[in-house]
């Protein structure tokens, strides 16, 4: 469902920030499209809702005598991953177009959280009591049936049992020194995501993205868009500051780096900031 907004004479970052302000209202699809306006400024997102609106109106009809939830199930996966060919860009997973829903929607290839936004609009739209998965490396899906909940890799399309989520886990919780008597079962790592945390999920892999390839003026753009979302989330008052600073405008890294150093819950971290905040305030005056 599409929302309500004169867009016509706004930024394309009050676009976004007017589609995020109420979470329960929240239009996970429009949002997630809109973040393509960073890199795509002439970007129809009404264009994009009705081209997904028209592959919900396709499998619609392959699943109108569908009465049971799993056979839609099994219907919507192949028409999603078979006969449209949606998956993962396993050739080239890095490449900052995978996040945008407009070159996903042309190209049919993506990573696991922009085809799960997709395939998630479709499933909601037949019915399914689907959600996205925010499981540590890779996001997934999960659709609640009569019978049992389906948890689905939306970058292969294939159904993972609990041993194969456990076996996925292992590296994290190694990493993460979650063993023994700190491990935790699978189930708390299948919570519903809920759109907010969809959208910064998104918005982080293209951060890290840009921050990868030093793209500065890129990586400002997506946190703009995480500010507006996490408006609390100091680090990336920081993360933002750092990379003005890389632009050479003193003025907003300091502005924006003031405002960590206030926040900073890490010590160590907050007085390396604040020996960069001294040299930048330095070469100001």
């Amino acid at each position: 469902m599409s929302f309500s907004f004169d867009w016509s004479a706004a930024t394309p970052l009050g676009y976004f920030a007017a589609l995020v302000s109420d979470d329960n209202h929240l239009p996970l699809l429009e949002a997630a499209a809109a973040i393509a306006q960073d890199e795509y400024p002439e970007l129809d997102v009404q264009q994009v809702l009705g081209d997904v609106d028209q592959l919900l109106a396709r499998v619609k009809r392959r699943t109108q005598d569908a009465a049971d939830p799993l056979q839609r199930l099994r219907l919507l996966n192949h028409f999603f991953f078979r006969d449209m060919g949606f998956g993962g860009n396993v050739n080239n997973y890095h490449d900052p177009d995978n996040s945008y829903m407009n070159v996903l929607l042309r190209t049919r290839r993506g990573i696991p959280v922009t085809l799960a936004v997709l395939w998630l609009e479709l499933a909601q739209g037949l019915g399914l009591n689907a959600r996205g998965v925010n499981f540590p490396g890779h996001f997934m899906v999960k659709v609640n049936l009569p019978t049992g909940q389906v948890v689905i890799d939306p970058f292969t399309g294939q159904s993972l049992s609990r041993e194969e989520l456990s076996e996925r886990l292992e590296p994290y919780k190694r990493r993460e020194s979650l063993v023994d008597d700190f491990d935790v079962p699978v189930g708390l790592y299948l919570q519903a995501a809920q759109p907010r945390e969809i959208l910064v999920r998104i918005l982080r892999n293209l951060k890290e993205l840009h921050r990868t390839q030093e793209d500065w003026l890129r990586l400002i753009a997506v946190q703009d868009r995480l500010l507006v979302l996490l408006p609390e989330a100091w680090v990336e008052y920081r993360d933002r500051g750092l990379a003005w600073a890389e632009l050479g405008d003193n003025r907003l890294a300091v502005s924006d780096l003031a405002l960590y150093v206030e926040h900073a819950e890490d010590p160590l971290d907050r007085y390396a900031i604040e020996q960069r905040l001294r040299d930048l305030r330095r070469e100001l005056n």
